[in-house]
C-alpha cells in the first residue's frame, strides 16, 4: 500500500514538473513576442518624432487617409496597441495558474511519498496565496521606490544647500531658499533649486489623490487605497483606467513621510 502511494506521489510529482515546465516556456514565448511588439511599437513612434511635422502632413492628407480607412491598417495599429496590454495580463493570468496547479500537485506528492500534511486543501487555496504574495512583492517594490526617491530628493537639497553655503562663503551673503533658480557651483555644475520643483509635483500628486496639501498619511493612504480601486484595471474598464492607475501609484510613492514633513516645513 506504501509502495502505491509512494509510486502515485512521484507521478503526481513529475506531472507537476511536466506542467511547470509546458507553462514556463509558453510565459517565455508571449513574453518574447510582447516585448518585440513593444519595441516595434516604440520604435515607431520614435520615428515619428523624429519626422515631425512630416508624418502628420503624409497623415492629414490623402495618403494617411486612405492608410486610416483600410481595415488592415486599422487592425495592424488596433494590435500593436491592444496586444501588449492584453499579452501582460495573459502572461500574469498564466503565471497564477501555473502556481496554484503546481504547487498543489507539489504538496499532494509530497504528502503521498513523505507524509507531510498539505497546507492548502484547495487550488482556489492555492491562487489565494499567490495573490497575497504577489500584493506582498509589490507593496516591497513600491516601498523601495519610495525610499530611493527620498534618497534622490534629499541628495538635490544636500546639494543645493551646500551652494547655498559656498555662495554665502564666496560672497559674503548667501542666496534666499526661494531665489536663485539656477546657479553655476565652483567647479563649473550648474544647481537647480529643488523647491519649486518639489512643491509643484507635491502638490499635483495631493490633488490626483483628491486630498488637501496639508494631509497626513493616513488622509493620504486612504485616499489612495479608494482610487486606486476606483481606477484599478481588472475593475475599472475605461480606456484611461491603466494610465491614472499608474498615476495614481506614482503621485502615492511620492507623498512619502518624509516628503510629507519636508513640504510641512516648507510652508
Amino acid at each position: 500500500m506504501n509502495i502505491l502511494k509512494i509510486m502515485t506521489g512521484k507521478i503526481l510529482y513529475y506531472i507537476a514538473k511536466l506542467i511547470a515546465f509546458i507553462l514556463d516556456v509558453f510565459i517565455g514565448i508571449i513574453e518574447l513576442i510582447v516585448g518585440f511588439v513593444v519595441n516595434i511599437a516604440r520604435g515607431f513612434i520614435a520615428l515619428i518624432g523624429l519626422g515631425g511635422c512630416f508624418f502628420i502632413f503624409i497623415l492629414a492628407g490623402p495618403l494617411g487617409i486612405t492608410l486610416l480607412m483600410n481595415p488592415l491598417s486599422l487592425l495592424t495599429i488596433m494590435f500593436f496597441i491592444i496586444f501588449p496590454i492584453l499579452g501582460t495580463k495573459f502572461v500574469s493570468f498564466l503565471k497564477y495558474i501555473r502556481y496554484m496547479i503546481t504547487e498543489y500537485l507539489f504538496d499532494r506528492a509530497a504528502y503521498l511519498i513523505e507524509g507531510k500534511k498539505n497546507r492548502y486543501k484547495t487550488f482556489n487555496e492555492y491562487g489565494n496565496k499567490y495573490k497575497r504574495m504577489e500584493e506582498e512583492k509589490y507593496r516591497k517594490e513600491q516601498k523601495e521606490r519610495q525610499e530611493k526617491q527620498q534618497k534622490e530628493w534629499e541628495e538635490k537639497f544636500r546639494r543645493w544647500n551646500e551652494y547655498q553655503n559656498f555662495q554665502g562663503r564666496n560672497n559674503g551673503y548667501g542666496n534666499t531658499w526661494w531665489g536663485n533658480q539656477n546657479a553655476n557651483y565652483g567647479n563649473g555644475q550648474t544647481f537647480v533649486n529643488p523647491s519649486i520643483e518639489f512643491k509643484s509635483k507635491y502638490e499635483k500628486s495631493c490633488e490626483l489623490l483628491g486630498v488637501p496639501f496639508n494631509s497626513d498619511k493616513y488622509q493620504i493612504k486612504l485616499a489612495y487605497r479608494k482610487k486606486a480601486k476606483q481606477y484599478h484595471p481588472d475593475l475599472n474598464k475605461s480606456p484611461d483606467a491603466t494610465k491614472l492607475f499608474q498615476q495614481i501609484n506614482d503621485s502615492y510613492e511620492f507623498l512619502s513621510d518624509g516628503n510629507i514633513e519636508r513640504y510641512k516645513s516648507m510652508m
